[in-house]
């Protein structure tokens, strides 16, 4: 009976490990049209959101303020996710009730995007040649392609 071979080997005869599956991407980068003022004047456009949780969905539900007007949910929840601003310290409801309506809108629209698809690409056709293909909404400004 033949020995087995040596340990090394029966490394190098293992075969290597083939391309695993793309790690999942829990935080997005964007850049808000206009831009958050905070007290001192400064302007913060740069940040960053992560993929909601079911908890990040509930917990507004019992705060008073979303009881009281339902629209205030999506401020209450973009404050969870937001995770970077520019240079502010931290990001709560209270900079995103406090955001200019139309970053609000990008925000609310780009939650949308991440959480539903888990990406920021969107599949669009070019209107003149009729090809398909994709854009980067993480970080663009709005009218921009």
């Amino acid at each position: 009976m033949p020995s087995p071979p040596p340990a090394r080997e029966q490394q190098a005869a293992a075969p290597a490990p083939g391309p695993g599956p793309e790690p999942l991407r829990t935080e997005f980068e964007f850049e808000l049209p206009r831009g958050y003022v905070d007290e001192s004047g400064t302007v913060h456009r740069h940040g960053s959101m992560r993929l909601a949780t079911a908890r990040d969905e509930l917990i507004p539900l019992r705060d008073m303020r979303v009881q009281e007007n339902p629209a205030y949910l999506s401020v209450v929840l973009l404050g969870r996710v937001i995770t970077r601003l520019g240079t502010l310290p931290l990001v709560h409801d209270g900079v995103v009730e406090n955001m200019f309506a139309s970053d609000l809108a990008f925000l609310q629209d780009f939650y949308r995007q991440v959480n539903a698809e888990g990406h920021t690409r969107a599949a669009v056709t070019c209107p003149h040649c009729e090809e398909p293909f994709e854009v980067e909404l993480g970080g663009s400004r709005l009218g921009e392609s």
